[in-house]
Parts: structure tokens; C-alpha cells; sequence
């Protein structure tokens, strides 16, 4: 899915937009024990609540694709016939009325996903009628030719919040506000099918996960039984292992500033194309710009077999995940520098009477704990300057 798609069904998940008439879910305990199911029909609850649980679901379809949202693609053989494929489909034809296909859900992701805190399952329906649209891509509400049925899976801690004091409006006082307990954001979720090309796609998912960090490869393996995409973090970790490698003995200071410079220029070029496929970088890519920044013809001669034992053969990694566009940083193990990649010339690698230096250049603007000061030479060298 690309990013104009996920938003076109992010927006639907509104009080006055989407289809979704219930809610079902589940109370999980510490002890992986299911404490009450609940079937909660959205139109008996008050505006207020019913928009606090679709910005729950809402959040199933936020952060950045490749890294919070990952493409989940199942084989031929799967859609022909597997069981994590038929209990999907199950949910979603049933309109999630098949009560065996619901305990079936709960009952995977309960067995798969790690915490330590009570948590919540929540699951709709919604049907769109995707409207079509203009030359001018502009929607045409009242022209459809397709109802996109999906449903959106949220897994929500619930936590005890701190004791506070709080305002009664009614009294006019201040009172202490014990602690309760609160859904919070999901740690994960899913949507079923794909809306790929605007149009129903039974042979993608779309998985969420709040932390790229954090690995949730079991509980998307239980719930698609297929390969799951390395985390964003994996792939950060691996990449910058690459380049060391690849680089060995010439990894130095400049080497490492070029790679960034020119990964950040793909990305730009790519959003100023406007497309709306994700930027991928496969193994060809990447090869490339180690080249064009000056990695020797020996290390690069090894270069495929490094990329496919770090990522895999056929892989393609997100930009994003491995550099930061916006940031540059330096870091030894007692300091770290961080400053705006257009700005990393004003850094610099030294050795200086044998010992190794990082040089900020400095001019005007000179702060220390907020207060500004100046930069004198030394006597010493004045004195020998003068000379």
C-alpha cells in the first residue's frame, strides 16, 4: 500500500465517516488469560467515547510505512488454501460474527505477544464504497464501482494511571484524583486485506507495530504464517555494519559523510518526483553508492555476498531506515555531536601531535550552558605567530 492509500482509509475511521457498527474485543490478563469478551454497538455510545475507540483503531494505520507499517504478503498456496488465510477471510465475510474465527484470533495473538501488562483486543468492520475518481484525481462521491470490506485489529495495554488532583467544575473546588486504569495506544495491529491500487488485494496485509525496536516477529508470524520484514532498527544496525565493512581500513570520516550525502540526495529526488510508491534501495542500489564514494575495487568486489547475509538476497531496504536526512552524527564514547547534514563540513578528523581529534569549526555565536563567549589563541601561539 502506499502512503496516499493507507491515509485515504485512516481518514475513514471516523464517528461520521466509516461503516463500523461494532466493536468486539477482548480483556487479556497478566496470565494470558482472556477476563471478559465484550460486542459493543458503536451507536450506544456517546460521541465522545466513540471517537476515543476509532483513534485506537486510527492508530493502526500511523507512522511510516517500512518502518511502523510493514507489507505483509502471502504466497499463492496460502490464498488457496491455508488456515491463517481462511480465518482472515472468515472475519472479514462474516462481519466479524463468526464467533469461533474471533476466539481463533484472540487466541493466536494471545499466545504470541510478550507483555507484562493487562491488555485489550479490539476488532471492526468497515465497508467503503471507494468512490472513484476525475482526470483531475479529484473523488467522485456518488460514482463507485467497488465496496472495499476490511477489518482493523488493535492490541491495546491498559495501565494504571497516576493519582493526580484535579478541578470539579460542579463544586468549584480542587479534589484528588485517585488512579485508574487506561487503554493506551496499541503496541500492535493489523488491517485486512490490502486496499493496493485503490481496490481490494487478498494477498497483502498491513502489520503495525508502535516501536520499530521492538520485535514483534512472533506475534506476525502466529497471525500470517509467512516471512516478516526485518525492523527498521534490524536493518539501521545491519547497514551501518555494511558500510564498515565494506569500507575496512578506509572508513573514515569523509567516506561515511559521503554515503549520507548521497543516500539523503536519493530521497530528496524521490519526493520531489511526487511518486507514490515507498523509495526502496535493493542491492544494486546501495552497491552504487558505495562506489560513486570512493570504496575501493576489492572491497567492493564481496559486496553482494556481505548485502545478502545482512539483509538477504532479494531484499530491499528503506532509506529511511538506515540514515536520518535531517541529522548527522559524531559520536566517541564520552561525547556526542549532532548537527544538520548541510552542516557536517564544519566538522573535521585530526591527528595532532599523535593524539586523535574531532574539530568543530567555530566562528561568531559561541555558547557554553547558554552564555557566549570568546575564542582567544593562545599567548604561546601569538607570540610565535608574531615571530
Amino acid at each position: 500500500m502506499t502512503d496516499n492509500e493507507i491515509s485515504e482509509i485512516r481518514r475513514r475511521i471516523n464517528h461520521d465517516k466509516n461503516n463500523i457498527t461494532v466493536l468486539k474485543g477482548c480483556y487479556v490478563s497478566t496470565k494470558k488469560e482472556i477476563m471478559t469478551e465484550f460486542s459493543q454497538t458503536v451507536g450506544l455510545l456517546s460521541l465522545e467515547e466513540s471517537e476515543t475507540l476509532f483513534k485506537l483503531l486510527k492508530k493502526t494505520l500511523s507512522g511510516r510505512t517500512g518502518k511502523n507499517l510493514m507489507d505483509i504478503c502471502f504466497t499463492t498456496e496460502q490464498v488457496a488454501d491455508s488456515e491463517e488465510h481462511k480465518l482472515l477471510m472468515r472475519l472479514r465475510d462474516s462481519d466479524l460474527e463468526d464467533a469461533e474465527a474471533l476466539h481463533t484470533l484472540y487466541q493466536k495473538i494471545i499466545d504470541s505477544f510478550n507483555t507484562d501488562d493487562t491488555y485489550m483486543i479490539f476488532v471492526g468492520c468497515d465497508k467503503y464504497d471507494v468512490p472513484n475518481k476525475s482526470k483531475n484525481d479529484e473523488e467522485m462521491p456518488d460514482d463507485s464501482d467497488e465496496v472495499f470490506r476490511y477489518i482493523l485489529c488493535s492490541v491495546c495495554p491498559v495501565k494504571l494511571t497516576k493519582s493526580g488532583i484535579g478541578f470539579s467544575t460542579a463544586d468549584q473546588t480542587f479534589r484528588n484524583v485517585g488512579a485508574d486504569m487506561a487503554v493506551c495506544a496499541p503496541e500492535i495491529g493489523f488491517m485486512f486485506p490490502a486496499f493496493d491500487d485503490r481496490s481490494t488485494n487478498i494477498y497483502n496485509a498491513l502489520f503495525y507495530t508502535k516501536s520499530a525496536g521492538d520485535d514483534y516477529k512472533a506475534a506476525a508470524e502466529a497471525l500470517f504464517c509467512t516471512e516478516y520484514p526485518m525492523p527498521a532498527e534490524e536493518q539501521k544496525e545491519n547497514f551501518r555494519a555494511l558500510i564498515a565493512e565494506t569500507a575496512a581500513d578506509d572508513c573514515s570520516y569523509e567516506f561515511v559523510q559521503s554515503v549520507h550525502e548521497h543516500i539523503s540526495e536519493i530521497i530528496d529526488e524521490h519526493k520531489s518526483a511526487r511518486q507514490d510508491e515507498p523509495l526502496l534501495l535493493g542491492k544494486r542500489d546501495v552497491r552504487r553508492v558505495l562506489e560513486d564514494c570512493g570504496a575501493s575495487d576489492e572491497r567492493i568486489a564481496d559486496f553482494d555476498e556481505r548485502f545478502d547475509a545482512a539483509f538477504g538476497e532479494k531484499a530491499e531496504i528503506s532509506p529511511l531506515n538506515v540514515i536520518d536526512p535531517k541529522q548527522f552524527e559524531v559520536k566517541t564514547p564520552d561525547v556526542t555531536i549532532k548537527v544538520s547534514p548541510e552542516k557536517s563540513y564544519l566538522l573535521e578528523t585530526r591527528i595532532i601531535d599523535g593524539t586523535k581529534y574531532v574539530l568543530i569549526r567555530a566562528e561568531e555565536g559561541v555558547e557554553v550552558n547558554g552564555v557566549g563567549i570568546r575564542i582567544e589563541q593562545p599567548a604561546a601561539a601569538e607570540e610565535a605567530a608574531e615571530q
